[in-house]
């Protein structure tokens, strides 16, 4: 028996490789399929099954895909209704690879269709369980994404209660657990930083797994859960009714354009998406450009801050388009019309306007500001509560593009995030809009922390 986790750190997504006497099976693969091909080739084995855990909403998963190049079967949990052939098995149902079993297990909660799949060696007996999103390490999936007119986020809490009670916490403590994803994640609250743990532990660690009463858990994993991303509906809906080949979608969207067909594209209403890092954007971009680096969680943030139905077109490093196509893809992101040919400096070379950003050092900025400054931190919630500079303003960046008509494009701010990721973003955001007023604080509140600046509390977030 050999396993292998496919962990993706920009997407906090873990697909599982699982093979025995030469038979293989692919549980939540991403949207390419060659890792998966490959892996199975170079180990001379056949992939026989793709289980999916459940329709996802944070990426669009690669089984149609996968399933149609390796000639394998796509399985789903009870009550998964799709489009295309696929094997909707029944609670408790056993597949075998090989000379070992996965038996399905329905744990609807964090959404209807949901299974844990439990792996059962070639000695019989359990050895790990795939749990989706249905159990991560330190949290639970959240129970607020199948909303229908008739079930409520309560129902489904309540769902996901019977499920870790009745599937889960029955399994012996030894029990390896492997979830879908790790921290960072927006399918849990709170996920840890570990991307697989075993049930014992889990038992002890995960307030979601500690004793307590229906109510009471309903409570807990319902309260604070942030908004879900806009796109984490059209990527499910897209997991169940299925999709265009993600090969056919890399050659139509890796297109290379003339700067001319550059400002086309701009003249017809595509935004320009500069995936570089955010101190090669600030230091020349295209006019109305936004940042979102590739150096960081570029396809979650995307869709985070991105409407799907309007047109990208990209400025990229050299080599780096395809990569820049597919990790769109990734969540669903197709509308792509093409990339600058060249990159930044064809645009230079060309003659045309290039815009710069305003970045200061953490030490700088300590200097200059006093309690009539603006400043606007962009962090999380949970982030922020570790303390903030005197007089900040919070707004997540996640909710930036909502709430920055509260903001005066006559005032100058200073904005700031973790380390700078996220605070070029939000800047290059507000130049789009009309603020022209702005300063990035370079290296964000980890540099600012190292100065020996005094943070508060906040009084509201």
């Amino acid at each position: 028996m050999y396993i292998e986790q496919l962990y993706t750190g920009c997407l906090s997504e873990a697909a599982y490789y699982i093979e025995s006497d030469g038979e293989a099976a692919i549980i939540d693969p991403l949207r390419e399929t060659d890792p998966y091909i490959t892996l199975a080739n170079n180990r001379n084995a056949k992939i026989k099954y793709v289980f999916e855990t459940h329709f996802h909403a944070d990426f669009v998963s690669g089984h149609i895909d996968l399933a149609r190049k390796s000639g394998a079967s796509i399985v789903f949990g009870p009550t998964a209704q799709t489009t295309y052939e696929a094997v909707i098995a029944k609670d408790e149902e056993i597949f075998a690879i090989g000379k070992i079993k996965i038996k399905v297990l329905h744990t609807p909660g964090h959404t209807m269709e949901s299974a844990c799949f439990l792996l059962i060696d070639e000695n019989g007996n359990n050895n790990a369980v795939f749990t989706g999103d249905t159990l991560f390490v330190g949290d639970v999936g959240r129970p607020d994404l199948a909303i229908k007119s008739d079930l409520t986020i309560d129902d489904l809490a309540g769902m996901l209660y019977d499920s870790l009670n009745s599937k889960i916490k029955t399994l012996a403590d030894d029990v390896i657990v492997y979830p879908a994803h790790g921290a960072g994640s927006s399918c849990g609250k709170n996920i840890g930083k570990e991307t697989f743990s075993t049930i014992g532990i889990q038992k002890k660690l995960n307030y979601a797994m500690q004793p307590m009463s229906k109510q009471e858990f309903i409570r807990a994993v319902t309260d604070g859960l942030a908004a879900a991303p806009n796109y984490f509906a059209m990527d499910a809906k897209l997991n169940k009714e299925g999709y265009l080949s993600i090969d056919e979608v890399i050659r139509r969207n890796s297109k290379a354009l003339s700067v001319e067909e550059f400002e086309s594209e701009i003249s017809h209403g595509a935004l320009v998406l500069d995936v570089r890092t955010p101190d090669d954007f600030e230091n020349g971009y295209v006019p109305s450009a936004i940042n979102i680096g590739l150096n960081g969680q570029y396809a979650p943030w995307v869709g985070a801050l991105l409407d799907a139905k309007i047109p990208l077109i990209l400025v990229t490093d050299e080599g780096k388009a395809e990569e820049a196509v597919l990790r769109l893809a990734r969540v669903g992101y197709e509308n792509v019309k093409g990339y600058l040919k060249g990159g930044i400096s064809t645009w230079k070379n060309a003659g045309k306007k290039l815009e710069t950003i305003d970045s200061i050092s953490a030490q700088e900025f300590v200097g200059k500001i006093n309690s009539s400054s603006n400043i606007i931190d962009v962090r999380k919630l949970g982030e922020v509560e570790n303390g903030m500079i005197e007089n900040a303003q919070h707004i997540c960046l996640s909710k930036f593009q909502n709430e920055m008509h509260t903001l005066d494009k006559n005032k100058h701010y200073f904005v700031h995030c973790a380390g700078g990721y996220r605070s070029m973003m939000a800047v290059s955001i507000m130049k789009r809009n009309g603020f022209n007023k702005i300063t990035n604080v370079a290296g964000g509140m980890g540099k600012i922390q190292e100065t020996g600046i005094k943070l508060v509390q906040p009084l509201t977030v």
